[in-house]
């Protein structure tokens, strides 16, 4: 395997690309990019400084090889811990080749292309596929640890109709703890998701189905949550108008949901 990374690497135009093994097999070749510089995250740090609110620090991902160490070391101690990530099956300081989780013979198929495809059939279309992100979310909090980026296009339809996990270039735990990054995991899955609930009018059953996972998460993980509905609470008034910009509406629409699913008293200033 060692050789095809090798091989792969030298002759793919960008960072990521699919290939294809003589046996068959579907697998990535992911190459060490440039190291990041630290100004990408001055943004959200200034926003988490605003908002005092612990669980959006940003968690900085350097690039280049480090994050490939990250990224592998990652993703063996999640498959280490049971949980359905894509097996590292070369690694070398340049890179990494990566199991394809699709289904055999399938295209790739994320959460976020399902939740696309559903959102415009109503709540009945939009909210088995949105539940089954949040259990997800929830089987990894439950083995200890949380994911890197929870939005829904790192969550990924498997075979057997499960959810697996990818994207794993930063570590939240190098800079947060526990709770604080299992709080950004649920922050990151709303800010992606909740304004397609809010378009398919599903926002009150999803709030109940959101308030009854998260009563089973850890108190300290619904106490940072807590915290962080309350500072952004200014958020959920923002003008619901796409011409402020979809960032604008995604985020006014993850304030409503998170303020709505933890009560009335979490949603207030």
């Amino acid at each position: 395997m060692a050789d095809w990374l090798e091989r792969f690497l030298a002759s793919q135009p960008g960072s990521v690309a699919r290939h294809t093994l003589p046996d068959g097999r579907t697998v990535w070749a992911k190459r060490a990019g440039p190291r990041h510089g630290p100004w990408r995250y001055r943004v959200l740090g200034a926003l988490a400084w605003l908002l005092r609110a612990d669980a959006l620090r940003p968690v900085p991902n350097p690039g280049g090889q480090a994050a490939i160490a990250t990224e592998a070391r990652r993703l063996r101690d999640l498959a280490g811990r049971g949980l359905r990530v894509p097996a590292v099956l070369a690694e070398s300081p340049q890179g990494l080749l990566l199991e394809d989780l699709s289904p055999p013979g399938a295209p790739g198929r994320s959460l976020g292309d399902e939740l696309g495809d559903a959102w415009p059939q109503g709540p009945q279309a939009l909210l088995p596929p949105w539940r089954d992100g949040l259990e997800a979310i929830a089987r990894v909090h439950g083995r200890g640890t949380c994911l890197s980026q929870a939005f829904a296009r790192n969550l990924v339809r498997l075979a057997e109709g499960g959810i697996g996990f990818i994207d794993f270039e930063d570590d939240p735990l190098a800079s947060l703890s526990l709770s604080e990054a299992q709080a950004r995991d649920w922050l990151s899955y709303l800010h992606a998701t909740a304004l397609a609930v809010h378009e398919a009018g599903a926002s009150a059953a999803a709030a109940q189905a959101l308030r009854d996972t998260l009563d089973r998460e850890p108190p300290a993980v619904r106490a940072a949550l807590e915290r962080s509905a309350r500072r952004m609470h200014w958020l959920g008034r923002l003008p619901d108008s796409r011409r402020w910009g979809r960032d604008l509406q995604r985020t006014g629409a993850a304030a409503r949901l998170l303020a709505d699913a933890l009560g009335t008293a979490a949603g207030k200033v």
